[in-house]
C-alpha cells in the first residue's frame, strides 16, 4: 500500500474505534441508574469531599472518598478525566477533572475552578468516569503531522520507516563493550549509538530487554542533553524510570503512574517541586490564598450589597496571590525541565502542555509492539530519530473495534520496521526459566535463537528423583474425556470451567505440600495463575481465598489474566485454557501471542490446564501437545482426580 493511503487509512481507523470506543462508554451509561453504573465500575456513590487545597498547576484539588461500597472493582485510574455531581441538585452543572491519585476507595481530583459550588456542601455526592477522548485528539494531531510532513526531519523518519529511503549508520564502533550485558545486548547498544534515524531492540521473554535498554539510554546522554523515554504502558515507564533513577540519571516522570513506587515517587513533577528550595515559599503563597478564599466562603447564598464586596475583595486578594503563586511554580517547573536528562511518560503525556515547544535529539519507545501506530507518531513527531524496543510475538495493542483492527489497526508500526534490513538485533539470552519451558515458544516464535542461560537452563523446584511434582519443569494435564464443560456467564458473556478450575486448586496444594517437606531453606516461591478469561480469574480468586490450606499462600499468589502478567514472572505459573465444548470453539485462545506472553512467566515449573479434544484441532495448540508429549510432560486429568 502506498505511504499516503496507508496514513489516511490509519486515519479513518482510528475515528471508527473512537466512535466503538464512546459507544461502549455510552452502553455503560445507558440505564440512567447510579448502581447500574456503579457495577460496571464508571460511578462512586455516595463519596464525600474530605479535603480541598490549591494544587500543583491547577485551581484546585479536592479528595474524595466512597462512602459505602468499598473495595468494589471500578475502572478509574490515574490520569483518566472525571466529573463531580449531585444528586440533590439535578439542576447543578456537574464539575469536570482529572484523577490525579488513587487508592482502593480514594480519588484526588484536580479541578479547573477557583472554588467549590454551594451545593458541594448538600451531600448526595457521587463522581462519573468520562469519556477521555485527549488520546483520541493527540493521535489525530500527530497523524496531520505526519501526512502533511515534506522536506523535515519527521518527513525524512516517516519515510524511512515505510520504506522509502534507507536508514543511515555511522560504522558500529565494537570496541565498545559494557561490563555486565551479554554479547547480543552489547550489539544492540551499538546498534542505537550508530543509528541516525532508527534502530530497534528486540527483546523475546526474559531476555533483559530493560536492562540494554537503559544501558543506551546512558551511552546516549554520553552525547545528548536530554532524551525522552515513552511507552504506552504506565507500568514500563515507571519500571524504565526505577532504573534509571538507580544508575544516578535525573530523571522527569510525568503524568499519573498507575504504579507509584517510592523509587517512582521522587521522580514525578509533583515531589521534585516539592523538594525544591523555593517550594517553602510557593506554600506561603498558596496558604495566603487559602485562606482569602475560605474568608471569602463564608459569605454564603443570601447576603448583601456590603457583604458581596466584601467577598469580591477577598476573591481579588486570593487571586492576585496565586497569580505570585503560579509564577514562582512556572519558574520552579521551568528548572525541572531544564535539570532532567530523561523525562519519561506515555505518549499521549509527551504532547501535553509543559511538552509543547520540547523537541529532542533522540526518543526511545519501549513496549513499542503493543502501541498503536498513531500513538508512537506522538513522540516521534517531536524527535529526530527513534529506537524502539519490544517483541513483536507478544501482547498486541489492544483494539476495540473488530473492523478497525480487520483492516489495519492492529498493524503497529514496530512490526513494520521490523522487516527492514539490519535495524534490529535480537536479544538472544533468557535469564528467566527452564529450557523445557523456552523451548515450545522458542520453535515457534524465535526460530529457536534463544538460548537458555547456565544460570536457569535446567532449574527446577526440585532435583529429588522422587518428587515427580518438583523435578519435572513443564506439565500438560489433559481434561479430554473427563466432562469438564466451560460454562458462560449470561450477563458478562465471558467463559468459565469450574471443573477445570478445581482440578487446578487440587493440583496446586499437591505441588506446595510436597514442596513444603523438601524445602529446607523455609524459602516462599512466587505462584501466577493465568487464565484468558476473567469468569475463570473470578471463580478462582474466590475459591483459593476460601480453601483452608491454600489461603495461608495468599501473598505468594497472583490471579490475573494474561494482560496482567505482561512483562512479570513467578517460580511456578498454572494456566487454565478453560474451553471445552463439542463446537471445537476456542475463542481468544486464538491469539497465540497471548499464549505465548503466558507460557513464558513461569521460571522453575509451568503447568497447563486443558482439553486436548477441543484444543488438537487449532495447529498451535496440537504443536504445543505433540511438544509436551515428547518431552514426557503430557499426563492425563485422571491421575489427579481421586
Amino acid at each position: 500500500m502506498e505511504k499516503t493511503e496507508r496514513l489516511l487509512l490509519l486515519q479513518k481507523l482510528l475515528k471508527i474505534e473512537r466512535d466503538e470506543d464512546f459507544e461502549q462508554y455510552k452502553q455503560q451509561f445507558s440505564r440512567n441508574n447510579i448502581n447500574h453504573r456503579r457495577e460496571n465500575g464508571v460511578t462512586w456513590y455516595p463519596i464525600i469531599i474530605t479535603n480541598v487545597e490549591i494544587g500543583l498547576g491547577e485551581y484546585l484539588s479536592i479528595d474524595i472518598e466512597r462512602t459505602t461500597n468499598h473495595n468494589e472493582p471500578h475502572q478509574f485510574s490515574g490520569g483518566k478525566i472525571a466529573s463531580l455531581f449531585s444528586n440533590n441538585h439535578t439542576d447543578a452543572t456537574p464539575i469536570n477533572g482529572t484523577i490525579k491519585v488513587l487508592g482502593s476507595n480514594k480519588i484526588r481530583l484536580s479541578l479547573n475552578i477557583d472554588e467549590l459550588p454551594d451545593w458541594c456542601d448538600d451531600g448526595k455526592l457521587g463522581i462519573n468516569l468520562l469519556f477521555d477522548e485527549r488520546s483520541y485528539k493527540e493521535m489525530d494531531i500527530a497523524m496531520e503531522k505526519v501526512i502533511n510532513a515534506s522536506h523535515s526531519r519527521l518527513a525524512h523518519l516517516r519515510d524511512v520507516m515505510y520504506e522509502l529511503k534507507s536508514p543511515v549508520f555511522d560504522k558500529i564502533d565494537e570496541s565498545l563493550h559494557i561490563t555486565g550485558l551479554n554479547q547480543s545486548q552489547n550489539k544492540a547498544v551499538q546498534k542505537i549509538i550508530s543509528a541516525k534515524d532508527i534502530a530497534i531492540i528486540h527483546g523475546p521473554p526474559g531476555t533483559g530487554k530493560t536492562t540494554t535498554l537503559v544501558q543506551a539510554i546512558r551511552h546516549t546522554l554520553k552525547t545528548e542533553n536530554q532524551v525522552l523515554v515513552c511507552s504506552s504502558s504506565n507500568t514500563a515507564v515507571d519500571l524504565l524510570t526505577e532504573k534509571l533513577h538507580l544508575t544516578g540519571i535525573t530523571v522527569l516522570r510525568l503524568g499519573n503512574p498507575a504504579r507509584i513506587s517510592e523509587e517512582v515517587l521522587m521522580n514525578t513533577l509533583d515531589a521534585k517541586v516539592a523538594a525544591h528550595d523555593s517550594y517553602k515559599d510557593l506554600k506561603s503563597y498558596r496558604k495566603t490564598a487559602e485562606e482569602y478564599f475560605r474568608m471569602a466562603g463564608k459569605y454564603k447564598r443570601t447576603f448583601g450589597r456590603e457583604e458581596r464586596e466584601q467577598r469580591q475583595l477577598f476573591y481579588q486578594e486570593a487571586r492576585k496571590i496565586l497569580q505570585e503563586a503560579r509564577v514562582l511554580e512556572d519558574y520552579i517547573i521551568h528548572q525541572q525541565f531544564e535539570n532532567a536528562q530523561v523525562i519519561a511518560c506515555t505518549p499521549v503525556v509527551s504532547a501535553g502542555r509543559m511538552m509543547r515547544d520540547k523537541q529532542f535529539t533522540t526518543v526511545f519507545i519501549d513496549e513499542a509492539a503493543q502501541a498503536l501506530e498513531p500513538m508512537c507518531w506522538i513522540p516521534i513527531s517531536r524527535s529526530n530519530r527513534v529506537i524502539f524496543a519490544g517483541d513483536h510475538f507478544q501482547l498486541p495493542p489492544t483494539v476495540k473495534s473488530k473492523k478497525a483492527e480487520n483492516e489495519g489497526l492492529k498493524e503497529t508500526l514496530f512490526e513494520h520496521c521490523m522487516h527492514i534490513e539490519n535495524i534490529s538485533v535480537m536479544l538472544n539470552t533468557q535469564y528467566r526459566m527452564n529450557e523445557h519451558i523456552m523451548n515450545f515458544s522458542n520453535q515457534k516464535f524465535y526460530e529457536n535463537n534463544l538460548i537458555a542461560d547456565t544460570s536457569v537452563k535446567d532449574t527446577v523446584l526440585s532435583f529429588d528423583p522422587n518428587e515427580p511434582l518438583l523435578n519435572t519443569a513443564l506439565d500438560f494435564i489433559d481434561t479430554a474425556g473427563c466432562g469438564y464443560n466451560e460454562i458462560v456467564n449470561p450477563e458478562s458473556l465471558s467463559i468459565a470451567n469450574p471443573e477445570e478450575g478445581q482440578l487446578l486448586i487440587k493440583h496446586l496444594k499437591l505441588v506446595l505440600e510436597q514442596y513444603e517437606r523438601s524445602n529446607k531453606s523455609g524459602k516462599k516461591i512466587s505462584i501466577g495463575i493465568i487464565s484468558p478469561y476473567k469468569e475463570q480469574v473470578q471463580y478462582l480468586t474466590t475459591k483459593i481465598a476460601e480453601d483452608e490450606i491454600l489461603k495461608n499462600y495468599l501473598p505468594q499468589i497472583a490471579i490475573k489474566t494474561v494482560d496482567g502478567f505482561q512483562g512479570q514472572e513467578r517460580d511456578i505459573i498454572y494456566i487454565s485454557l478453560v474451553r471445552s465444548n463439542d463446537q471445537l470453539e476456542i475463542g481468544f485462545l486464538n491469539d497465540i501471542r497471548r499464549m505465548n506472553v503466558a507460557l513464558t512467566r513461569a521460571k522453575k515449573k509451568l503447568v497447563v490446564i486443558g482439553d486436548s479434544a477441543t484444543l488438537g484441532n487449532h495447529p498451535f495448540y496440537k504443536q504445543f501437545l505433540d511438544y509436551a508429549d515428547n518431552i514426557g510432560a503430557y499426563k492425563t486429568a485422571w491421575e489427579f482426580i481421586y
